[in-house]
């Protein structure tokens, strides 16, 4: 339907060509984006089947090609800058519709409270939560204020690759579950009239009443703090490569940077999110203490998070150079490398996992000698030819001298692989 649009040519295209930031306005920053990625794909897909090109080009395979990964490269830049700024609009906005999302837990907290009142009647343990709700619902109000411009109540989840952080995500769910519990039980003591249901009231904050939950809680944690580090480290050791999102999607709970299915992401978030109803229905069926998860439950949340940690460790790797030759055509003639010849990369590990997009693939860069070469985008439809994760092919230079050379790719994560040494010959 976009490229179909975008073929019409649309209503209005001079009007608010993606700069407008408005939430109401359907030419801003998202109708922008838009109609760019779809008019993207047309020229993609014109210039895969050899429509567009200029008669000064069309004689030369190699010129051709060039001009097309060029063309190509600029739309693809102009593309990323308007998703750059459809995903700063988008978090300006997702203040608001965290703050409507929360207060509408304390309404739905509120109905389910009166539902269950009915025959059993309105008891302190109802007010306690209720108002613990209103206190947690206006923290997180105040703390998105301050983060406004960063996807307010989830800016603390929002990792470092502009992503929602899936450890991050588990870990903020316990801690406002037991600041919640923690919340009722001092509601009900400062409501208490004897010293009887004070002295039971703090028994119930006993560790040995809530070791389970404590435990978690400190589990889930450490996660969240260790995988940030693991994550850093290999980052910077070149273990990892890691490619910043243009905005956050709550996709990425359950996926890896591609888009993936992530069996530790999907486990961990199951998981816990089991954990959390059960402790729940604890509470409300005994609002006087901690709620005392399982130690069952509690081993088996412990197993989860070894399982994302350890999926944590083994994701990612290096990208690696298996072997260079020479590019043959059809009909063409077995022969050394020679300058101006196109030359295939062979390894894995090129393209990471959120660099497929145009404007990643456009920055990647492949070392001949001294020369820098950038990788041509052939396009094809759906999608490009080149570059792939396992092959790249680029020609060699008129620059490089004969001789052994070393050849090394450079990622879009800025990433360099192994160096691979040719022979040029004359």
């Amino acid at each position: 339907m976009a490229v179909q649009e975008a073929r019409q040519g649309g209503a209005d295209p001079a009007a608010h060509e993606g700069g407008c930031t408005c939430g109401d306005c359907p030419h801003g920053a998202r109708e922008g984006h838009r109609r760019a990625v779809a008019a993207f794909l047309v020229k993609r897909d014109e210039y895969a089947t050899g429509q567009g090109l200029p008669a000064a080009v069309a004689h030369s395979a190699s010129a051709s090609r060039q001009w097309v990964s060029e063309e190509l490269a600029q739309a693809a830049e102009a593309v990323a800058e308007r998703g750059r700024a459809e995903g700063a609009a988008w978090l300006a906005r997702l203040r608001q519709r965290t703050a409507v999302v929360v207060w509408a837990g304390v309404v739905v907290l509120l109905l389910v409270q009166a539902l269950t009142a009915i025959g059993a009647g309105w008891t302190s343990a109802r007010t306690a939560g209720l108002l613990s709700a209103v206190l947690v619902a206006g923290a997180l109000t105040a703390a998105s204020w301050f983060h406004r411009a960063r996807g307010g109540a989830l800016a603390p989840v929002i990792g470092e690759d502009n992503r929602l952080s899936t450890s991050r995500a588990v870990a903020g769910s316990w801690v406002l579950f037991l600041a919640f519990a923690v919340l009722v039980l001092v509601g009900r003591l400062a409501a208490a009239s004897g010293h009887r249901e004070r002295d039971a009231l703090i028994d119930g904050l006993e560790l040995a009443r809530g070791a389970g939950v404590v435990t978690v809680l400190a589990v889930v944690c450490g996660i969240a703090v260790l995988v940030r580090r693991v994550v850093g480290l290999r980052v910077q050791g070149q273990r990892l490569q890691k490619v910043r999102a243009h905005r956050p999607r709550a996709a990425d709970l359950l996926t890896d940077d591609s888009g993936r299915g992530s069996f530790a992401d999907i486990q961990y978030v199951v998981i816990n999110g089991v954990a959390l109803a059960f402790a729940a229905v604890r509470l409300a069926r005994r609002p006087d203490q901690l709620p005392d998860l399982p130690w069952g439950l509690a081993v088996v949340v412990l197993v989860s998070a070894g399982t994302y940690l350890a999926g944590k460790y083994a994701e990612g790797g290096r990208p690696v150079i298996l072997s260079v030759v020479r590019a043959r055509e059809a009909g063409d003639l077995d022969a050394p490398i020679r300058t101006g010849d196109d030359i295939e990369i062979r390894g894995t590990g090129f393209v990471p996992s959120g660099a497929q997009g145009a404007d990643r693939l456009a920055r990647m860069v492949v070392r001949v000698g001294a020369v820098n070469v950038h990788v041509p985008l052939v396009p094809v439809v759906g999608g490009f030819d080149n570059p792939t994760d396992d092959l790249l092919t680029v020609p060699v230079p008129a620059e490089v001298e004969p001789g052994r050379v070393d050849v090394q790719v450079v990622t879009a994560a800025g990433v360099e692989t192994n160096r691979y040494t040719v022979d040029i010959t004359e």
